[in-house]
C-alpha cells in the first residue's frame, strides 16, 4: 500500500509570537505555547529543531513514502527551513509556503516551494482579501492548504475561492474540523469544484479525548466519504504535535486495521489520493522491520 502524509509540519525553531502571547522552543520537547509551557513534541527531540531528518526516519519506520508539509503561524514563518528540505528530499517531500502578500507567494514560488498554507482558522480579515494570491497560485500550479474555522463564517467565501480559480488545487485541513459545528459545511467544500480535497490533520488531536482505536473517527471518515466520496479524502498525521500522544504508526494504521472500511477504501485514503493530487514521483520502497520485541 503506498501511504502518503498530507498534513504535516516541520520547523527549525519556533520563535514567535501570535495574538500578544509567545510560541518559544525550549528543551526536551517542550515550547512556550500561548505563555504557557507544554509538551510540544516528544521529549526525545532535545533540543527542538523538528527536522526532517527525524521526521523521515519515522516516515521509513512507518513506511510512509512521502509527506505534505504544511505552515501554522504557531510555529513563525518556516520558508527558508522548508526551502532547504525541498531542495535536499524532493522525492519525499511536498513543501508549502507561508505567503500573506503576492510579494510573498512569488518569492516562495522563485524558491521551489510547492504551494502556500493559510492557517484560516487564525485570520482576522476575509478570505477573499487574499485573491490576488490565490489567483497567482492558480496560474503557476502551486496547491492551497486552508485550515478553516470551527463555525460557518469562512465557508460561503472558500465557495468564492473555489469558483473564481477553478483550477486551483484545494486542501482543506483538519478534516474539515471534524468534532465541531462546521464539520459537514467544510466537507462538502469538494463539491464546489472538482479540484478540492479533504485531508484529515489533526483528527486524532480533534478525537483525542475518545482515544485509539479512534471508533468515532471511522465513522466520521465513512460519513465524509457518504457525502463526497472516498476519492476526495486524504490521510494526514498533524506530525509532530499528535505523536506526544501515540506512535507515529498509530496516526494511520487505526484505519489501516479497521474492519469498518474496505481495502480499496484504505488504499484511497491512505495514500492513492494524495499521491495523485500532489503528484508525487519515485517513492521509494520501504519493507516492514520488525521489532525486536516480536
Amino acid at each position: 500500500m503506498t501511504i502518503i502524509d498530507a498534513h504535516t509540519h516541520l520547523w527549525k525553531k519556533q520563535d514567535t509570537w501570535v495574538d500578544g502571547k509567545r510560541i518559544l522552543s525550549l528543551k526536551n520537547g517542550r515550547s512556550i505555547f500561548m505563555d504557557e509551557e507544554v509538551q510540544m513534541i516528544p521529549p526525545f527531540m532535545i533540543d527542538g529543531v523538528n527536522s526532517a531528518e527525524v521526521f523521515l526516519s519515522n516516515m521509513n519506520y512507518a513506511q510512509v513514502g512521502a509527506a505534505v508539509v504544511v505552515q501554522e503561524l504557531i510555529d513563525g514563518n518556516q520558508n527558508s527551513y522548508l526551502t532547504e528540505v525541498q531542495q535536499q528530499y524532493p522525492d519525499r517531500f511536498f513543501c508549502m509556503g507561508m505567503a500573506w502578500t503576492l510579494d510573498e507567494a512569488q518569492v516562495a514560488h522563485a524558491a521551489g516551494l510547492k504551494g502556500i498554507a493559510f492557517p484560516g482558522h487564525r485570520m482576522q480579515q476575509s478570505l477573499l482579501t487574499l485573491m490576488p494570491i490565490f489567483k497567482y497560485m492558480e496560474e503557476n500550479s502551486m496547491v492551497l492548504s486552508m485550515c478553516l474555522g470551527d463555525d460557518e463564517k469562512q465557508i460561503d467565501e472558500m465557495k468564492e475561492v473555489i469558483q473564481e480559480c477553478p483550477r486551483l488545487k484545494v486542501a482543506i485541513g483538519h478534516f474539515g474540523m471534524v468534532t465541531t459545528p462546521s464539520f459537514r459545511s467544510q466537507v462538502l467544500l469538494a463539491r464546489e469544484g472538482k479540484n478540492v480535497m479533504i485531508e484529515s490533520g489533526g483528527i486524532t488531536w480533534l478525537y483525542n479525548a475518545e482515544f485509539y482505536p479512534y471508533p468515532s473517527a471511522i465513522r466520521s471518515i465513512k460519513q465524509a466519504a457518504d457525502w463526497v466520496g472516498m476519492d476526495r479524502l486524504m490521510w494526514g498525521s498533524d506530525y509532530p504535535r499528535t505523536i506526544t500522544a501515540i506512535t507515529y504508526k498509530m496516526s494511520y494504521d487505526f484505519v489501516s486495521k479497521s474492519a469498518e472500511l474496505t481495502d480499496e477504501e484504505k488504499d484511497l485514503f491512505l495514500g492513492q489520493n494524495a499521491f495523485q493530487f500532489y503528484g508525487f514521483k519515485n517513492l521509494p520502497e520501504l519493507p516492514y522491520i520488525k521489532n525486536m520485541s516480536e
